[in-house]
């Protein structure tokens, strides 16, 4: 624990306690980019999996205790916060590390309530694990005012992981379901990456949570409005620490969403 201590004050250069983000790999980059621009006075720390993505393939005790080791070493921060930023995590984890852990423990949804208000038919896009999930389908019951139903794209998350500076359109487009639709909710962070191909696909109006999840923890940290004109790209990238995964590449694309277009996920695909 020594150690981790020795760690944190020495990149952050202060005791300030850090907001930790998790994600299975670079999915919840999208998340983060939003918020550390929102909050560019906070210091973060980012933990990632890329090496076992994607996490909806697993079954719910094996993500269970996959999820569950991640969080008892954010535990050893002392975070302020932490961000659950995979859907599938969430919608299978999130009561268990609540109860677990003290500190605050924040979940990503996908966006069904407004998706669904004006439209006849929405679609959520998950990964098999989120898609069969209680939590998606409660959700969708609560606030899909009917018209919504969930759709699993097995391959989807791996592919976007896999080919992040390489994506290609007719691949997409392959892994995606041939439905029409009025809205449709990208239920992982991960698709993300891929919105403008997914909205150029389905010609609708594309949701997701990255918003609300941002204002949610600003809510819970307190925060009022902070001096966003003042932080460079580069003074934003600084403010956080990568931990586990494929740090290189965490880095690197978090780099491209805060240079592209400030923290708004950037165009990805060809």
């Amino acid at each position: 624990m020594i150690n981790i201590y020795i760690r944190v004050n020495d990149y952050f250069d202060r005791g300030e306690a850090p907001v930790c983000f998790f994600d299975s790999g670079i999915g919840g980059l999208t998340v983060l980019s939003r918020c550390i621009t929102l909050m560019p006075n906070r210091k973060f720390v980012y933990f990632a999996d890329n090496y076992n993505v994607p996490y909806g393939s697993f079954s719910s005790a094996k993500l269970l205790q996959m999820v569950d080791e991640k969080f008892a070493e954010i535990s050893e921060y002392s975070p302020s916060a932490a961000v659950i930023a995979c859907n599938t995590a969430t919608a299978q984890c999130a009561s268990y590390l609540r109860a677990k852990y003290s500190f605050n423990i924040i979940g990503i949804q996908p966006a069904v309530k407004p998706a669904a208000v004006d439209a006849k038919k929405c679609v959520v896009l998950a990964t098999p694990a989120t898609a069969s999930s209680s939590g998606i389908k409660e959700l969708v019951e609560r606030f899909g005012n009917g018209v919504t139903e969930i759709l699993a794209c097995p391959e989807l998350a791996v592919y976007i992981e896999n080919n992040i500076f390489d994506i290609d359109k007719d691949a997409i487009t392959g892994l995606l379901p041939d439905i029409e639709a009025d809205s449709i909710v990208l239920g992982c962070t991960h698709y993300v990456f891929i919105e403008d191909l997914v909205k150029a696909r389905y010609k609708c109006k594309i949701f997701d949570g990255i918003d609300g999840t941002a204002r949610h923890l600003a809510n819970v940290l307190g925060c009022v409005q902070e001096d966003k004109q003042s932080a460079s790209p580069q003074a934003l990238i600084d403010n956080v620490l990568f931990v586990g995964g494929d740090e290189r590449k965490n880095r690197k694309v978090l780099e491209k969403l805060i240079n592209d277009r400030g923290g708004v996920c950037g165009n990805f695909s060809h």
